[in-house]
């Protein structure tokens, strides 16, 4: 395997200028993570669950000369997104039947787990595994013959889970009446159960995507289409299970939408989607169970007659849901394109989202915007991710108007590590940046939480020590750094104070007498809370 050092970027430069619609941060060096000549596109990545700084993603590669070949990128980091290795190929027997669309997810024991589909001689949906971070892989296993789209996949890593340790495979069949199936393994992709329907539609389901909340609950959602041309998303479908996966709650219209399906005459016709994507606040915050899932939609309220990112949210498990809000804080009907959205909420329960855009470019080209919620989306900040634009071009010879069907996103520690696509190199190549979410969350809340700064405890995960740091930029009265289990019961007081004084603190929370496990520490003032997590390993 080649592997392939970047250079270590700073991570921000100076704010540069101010919109009417959002403060705009340009962040600094943008930077591919494995630059080369095949071309990569739809990139997904996932964070270690227990070693935040190890981050693995992939993406379908493609070489089209002398033959055609498809397989799906390996790319690794191991200091959270600074610096990357990895191969263009998932090296897995039998290679050349590779088909690309890979899902992802590292499991408990930290094994790296892929799914792809097949072509000749093998069809269906594939699983790989590898143990030694991604440098070599099993051979494949199959998992459903069935024609389908692509495999999302999210793991149970967590201790106090009644299915911790079990992986989740989720996709639309190709096969009337077009449900959601799901398969999971609990050995690491050695094995996978006998794949289900979750539903029985009515109408066809695209698409997928999955979350696993703390308790082990799993949540799927997907998009509903229409039945006659223009084929567009109208329906977002959600279901839930709380076990393991034996029976599923079904709502085959959780909300209406209007997505954006088809192709973008501005932008060369290429092929875009507003199929939805998901997320769960497990920050143990005020709104931790909260969540959220994004679309891309146009003429229908929020979204106005272009392209809008569009966020529903759910307080209880999924029963429910919000009315659209609209996220991109560009003016409503000016004739701006924002699509391919990716959600994340972060360690402070922030709810962030990238998506293409072309706001402050022209409007055959694009660029990558980050929105950011510290209210749960009543409220967003609007920042600038690319240091470039991009002119989105078709790839051809893969199917009208290809050039990937989504970009992503995940966190390590302070830093978001949005991964995207762009041709601005010659070819699709992944890009990426880190942002430092601390930053952001000084400018963010400073009118209603005196510039409160809490920067994660590090290291986390540790053994038997860690230190939890704070930034203050004003007095605080009636302050409290107090540490809780998985279940709530209060552990210990790190300190309580009448008055904390502004600036830099340092506490020490050491764990040689509790047990293995997910814990939070929580600092309160009478104007501020924060709820953060970390895990104890023996």
């Amino acid at each position: 395997m080649n592997l392939m050092l970047l250079k270590r970027y700073s991570y921000f430069t100076v704010v540069l200028s101010t919109f009417a619609f959002s403060q705009e941060i340009r962040i600094s060096q943008n930077f591919r993570i494995h630059p080369s000549n095949t071309t990569q596109t739809e990139v997904f990545v996932t964070v270690h669950p227990f070693k935040k700084n190890i981050v693995f993603a992939s993406a379908n590669t493609i070489r089209f000369q002398p033959n055609l070949f498809i397989s799906e990128g390996v790319y690794v980091s191991t200091n959270a997104g600074i610096s990357w290795s990895g191969n263009d190929t998932c090296n897995g027997y039998y290679i050349p039947s590779h088909g690309g669309d890979p899902g992802i997810a590292i499991d408990k024991d930290g094994k790296y787990i892929l799914t792809r589909l097949g072509r000749a001689p093998f069809y269906g949906l594939f699983s790989h595994y590898s143990v030694d971070s991604g440098q070599n892989w099993s051979s494949q296993k199959s998992i459903t013959t069935d024609d389908l789209e692509r495999a999302v996949l999210a793991s149970d890593a967590n201790p106090t889970s009644n299915y911790y340790g079990r992986t989740y495979s989720a996709w639309a069949k190709f096969v009337p009446p077009f449900p959601i199936a799901f398969s999971y393994t609990i050995n690491g992709a050695v094995d996978w159960s006998s794949p289900r329907a979750i539903n029985n539609p009515s109408q066809r389901c695209s698409g997928g995507d999955i979350v696993i909340a703390n308790n082990g609950n799993v949540f799927v959602c997907w998009g509903v289409v229409t039945t006659a041309s223009p084929i567009i998303e109208i329906f977002t479908g959600f279901a839930s299970s709380s076990n393991g996966g034996t029976t599923w709650f079904v709502k085959e219209n959780a909300f209406a939408m209007k997505g954006i399906q088809g192709l973008l005459p501005e932008k060369q016709n290429i092929r875009v989607n507003g199929l939805p994507r998901i997320a769960m606040d497990n920050s143990g915050g005020e709104r931790n169970g909260w969540l959220y899932i994004v679309t891309a939609e146009k003429n229908l309220s929020p979204a106005g007659s272009d392209a809008d990112i569009i966020l529903h949210r759910s307080t209880d498990d999924g029963n429910t849901w919000s009315n659209g809000i609209r996220v991109n804080q560009d003016a409503l009907n000016n004739g701006k394109i924002q699509y391919f959205p990716a959600i994340h909420i972060d360690d402070y329960g922030a709810v962030n989202i990238i998506y293409y855009d072309d706001r402050t470019t022209s409007s055959d080209s694009a660029n990558v915007f980050l929105s950011r919620s510290l209210d749960g989306g009543n409220s967003w900040s609007d920042y600038l991710v690319s240091d470039h634009n991009f002119r989105p071009e078709p790839i051809g010879g893969l199917g009208q108007g290809y050039q990937g069907d989504n970009i992503s996103l995940t966190s390590s520690d302070n830093c978001l590590l949005p991964l995207w696509m762009d041709n601005s190199s010659g070819v699709y190549q992944i890009w990426t940046t880190r942002i430092d979410v601390t930053i952001l969350n000084v400018q963010d809340t400073s009118k209603n939480t005196k510039n409160i700064c809490i920067i994660s405890n590090y290291p986390n995960p540790f053994n038997p020590e860690t230190i939890i740091r704070l930034q203050l930029q004003q007095v605080q009265h009636n302050a409290s750094l107090k540490i809780f289990d998985i279940q709530g019961n209060h552990i210990l007081t790190l300190f309580e104070k009448n008055i904390l004084e502004s600036g830099y603190h340092e506490f020490r929370f050491h764990a040689a007498n509790i047990p293995s496990g997910i814990y939070f520490y929580r600092f309160a003032t009478e104007t501020f809370v924060q709820t953060k997590k970390f895990v104890v390993i023996r």
